[in-house]
């Protein structure tokens, strides 16, 4: 299983971008705070990049602004690429599946987001149920 759940603050504004075949994708970074401080008594923070791909995308790049606290679940990905120098580079980044937007409205400097707090996720169609089975009620059930 591949599970992240993270919670932090926007560390920049967030970047909306267009693929060629038309998706959105907003990538954000968040310092999550760890959860004991360092030996010299120091709170330490580990940076993770965020991509939210199409209305999930839209929605945080819409919303989010540097400062704001949200709430991330998702999948962690690892991807490499050969950079101009010629070395392979490496990244890992969170996919998010649901970003929820934790600050509330008017407590930061942030873009407004008409109220209160907010969850954006990416909305799943419906499963389909097989041929020749029969939708059937709780209160029918035997057990």
């Amino acid at each position: 299983m591949n599970k992240a759940i993270l919670i932090g603050r926007l560390a920049q504004d967030p970047e909306v971008r267009t693929t060629g075949s038309g998706a959105t994708v907003c990538t954000f970074r968040i310092a999550v705070n760890r959860r004991f401080p360092s030996q010299s008594g120091e709170r330490v923070a580990d940076f993770f990049t965020i991509v939210a791909w199409r209305q999930l995308g839209e929605t945080c790049g819409k919303y989010l602004a540097k400062g704001r606290m949200v709430s991330v679940i998702g999948e962690i990905q690892n991807r490499s690429y050969d950079a101009k120098d010629g070395s392979k580079r490496y990244i890992t980044e969170i996919v998010a599946d649901e970003v929820e937007f934790l600050t509330p409205k008017g407590q930061d400097s942030g873009s407004g987001n008409g109220g209160g707090y907010e969850r954006a996720y990416e909305r799943q169609s419906a499963p389909v149920a097989p041929e020749g089975f029969t939708e059937i009620d709780d209160d029918q059930l035997p057990f």
